[in-house]
């Protein structure tokens, strides 16, 4: 049964014909979407990337094309030829691109058999993810999956075409790197000719990018894969791609213009959607104190204030231990919070538990009084600081939160808050985007009793804070920059250092010695002092960016052979045991 193609060519995809080709003869390739008979006749819905167009087969068009075609099901994979025929008034299909042509099919060729699919390729009914990894080949024949991974093609396009118009040169970095382990864990990979000794897979360019900005390539780009053996999440994959890039003599303004240019320019493109620039510009601080985070999402309001002042003298013994021991106390004002009912108080109380809190006050202001089982410990005078600080009127619910703790305070606080927006009925949409900038440059490891880097090692202190390095260097910001949108972050980089012994002081005070930034960082060491220009820039997650483009919620759907949460491919069995002998070949003896 199964044919060969022969001379025949495809004249083009399903979804190109319209109207005005009624009339013309063409020859179709594709998938069977869906067949039916309706008496005399024989219908098919022929699929391929471009979408659908309806076939059609009667003995009075070709009697031995007509047979043929009533022995097809879903899934195969077949050839027409036919003519364009506009469909009778009356039988018009509006959910199709083509659904006021039809093609009336003289000749057919069954190219190749299916088994039933373990799903529908469709996307009206959901499938269990697993079942949709195993077999990907299935799952990425769905419109959607299509949908998808054209538009992840036409978002790199566009950002090839922009950042090559902007004078940057696409080159490429090696895959095969040395191990630096600073941040998440390295890909380690053995070297058979080097008994020992391991490549890593880079997590990201980050020391390449430097050397060509070293080398004279002052603008760099490269749409990159990277790799980290981290814990997975809905927006983590071990492997993964970057708009990744690079500048010489730049200053934070130079890389935060066309870094918006070519996001808005891709959103533009795209959806046809415009966005607003300069995005607006939120240090580190002001987004941990109002949002409890650093990637806030800023499409709805309920910002976080500080209450401190206005329980100094309280009588809230939880309050007063947290302002003695020189902590913090934080609300959230939720107006016209009797939508929140008791369940849903009860239920951010649990919220903020899990991310560290020992509780959760909450105060209800109504025109009776305050309602809280703290509220016979509210003083007068505390009543009415709070409704003139926050503006609160009768209806509000206030949230509070406190902890000796400012990052486990953060934390939770920015959790509840996140958390609000679907117990309230706020409808999250549109684009806002914003940049985080005057990061920390270190922040103080407890278990290994040591400064650590915020980014990472190669991140420039801003000008003013070098000389704290000396003195307090947990008060010295970063030249550091993170691009958010609607609460992900999109990307991140930073001015670097350029000065071979800038970057042996920071070193130094991440407690890597000089042996150990030699055999780590020498070339790079050595390189900048042959004479390394001022530079900085960018790395995009590309897969985040495309995922939400789709509309999508897992970076999963807008790549084409993810792995699960535990890092396999269901699909090809991969990571998978290998034999003795390559083992021997590497000098690796397996240990379980």
């Amino acid at each position: 049964m199964i044919e060969l193609l022969g001379d025949w060519k495809r004249t083009c995809y399903c979804a190109e014909l319209e109207e005005k080709d009624v009339g013309k003869r063409v020859t179709l390739m594709g998938w069977v979407n869906r067949e039916r008979d309706h008496g005399g006749l024989t219908f098919i819905d022929l699929r391929d990337r471009s979408g659908i167009v309806q076939l059609v087969f009667g003995p009075d068009i070709d009697p031995h094309a007509h047979e043929k075609a009533k022995k097809v099901r879903s899934e195969y994979v077949i050839a027409v030829r036919g003519e364009v025929k506009r469909r009778p008034l009356g039988t018009e299909n509006p959910a199709l691109k083509t659904g006021n042509i039809e093609i009336w099919c003289y000749e057919i060729k069954v190219l190749n058999v299916a088994q039933t699919p373990p799903f529908p390729i469709s996307d009206d009914e959901e499938v269990d993810e697993n079942v949709r990894l195993k077999y990907r080949y299935l799952d990425l024949r769905r419109p959607k999956m299509q949908r998808n991974i054209i538009l992840r093609h036409k978002a790199a396009l566009w950002v090839r075409n922009f950042l090559s118009s902007q004078g940057f040169l696409e080159i490429e970095t090696p895959f095969l790197t040395k191990s630096t382990p600073e941040g998440a864990r390295d890909y380690l990979v053995p070297s058979r000719v080097n008994p020992g000794c391991f490549y890593a897979l880079p997590q990201s360019p980050q020391l390449f990018k430097q050397i060509f900005m070293i080398s004279g390539f002052d603008r760099y780009f490269q749409i990159v894969r990277c790799f980290r053996d981290e814990d997975l999440r809905a927006d983590r994959q071990p492997e993964f791609t970057q708009i990744d890039m690079e500048m010489s003599f730049p200053t934070e303004e130079d890389i935060f213009d066309i870094s918006e240019r070519m996001i808005t320019g891709l959103f533009k493109e795209l959806l046809d959607v415009d966005i607003d620039r300069p995005f607006p510009r939120v240090s580190y601080r002001e987004a941990m104190l109002k949002y409890g985070s650093d990637k806030p999402d800023t499409r709805f309001g309920l910002e976080i204030s500080d209450i401190t002042n206005v329980f100094k003298d309280t009588k809230i013994k939880v309050f007063r231990d947290v302002v003695e021991k020189g902590g913090s106390i934080r609300a959230i004002k939720v107006p016209q919070g009797q939508k929140l009912s008791r369940k849903d108080l009860d239920e951010l109380v649990e919220v903020a538990r899990s991310f560290g809190a020992k509780g959760l006050a909450w105060f209800a202001f109504t025109s009776d009084g305050i309602k809280s089982p703290l509220a016979k410990f509210l003083s007068e005078g505390e009543i009415n600081a709070l409704r003139e600080l926050l503006s609160i009127e009768n209806g509000d619910i206030l949230l509070v939160g406190a902890d000796e703790n400012e990052e486990v305070l953060a934390e939770y606080m920015g959790r509840v808050r996140l958390s609000l927006p679907a117990r309230l009925g706020i409808n999250l949409q549109g684009y806002k985007f914003l940049w985080i900038v005057d990061f920390p440059l270190l922040q103080w490891n407890e278990e290994e009793n040591r400064y650590e880097a915020v980014h990472h090692p190669f991140t420039s202190p801003k000008e003013e804070d070098i000389p704290l390095l000396d003195t307090d260097p947990l008060k010295v910001r970063a030249r550091a920059y993170d691009m958010v949108l609607n609460g992900i972050e999109l990307g991140g980089g930073s001015i670097r250092i350029h000065s071979s012994e800038l970057q042996s002081k920071v070193f130094k005070l991440l407690n890597i010695g000089e042996e150990e930034a030699k055999e780590k960082f020498g070339f790079l060491l050595e390189a900048l002092s042959y004479g390394a220009p001022p530079h900085g820039g960018i790395a995009f997650g590309f897969d985040r960016l495309v995922m939400l483009l789709a509309g999508e919620d897992s970076i999963r759907d807008v790549i084409a052979f993810p792995k699960t949460q535990k890092a396999v491919c269901l699909m090809t069995g991969a990571p998978s045991p290998v034999t003795a002998k390559q083992l021997k070949e590497l000098h690796i003896e397996v240990k379980l």
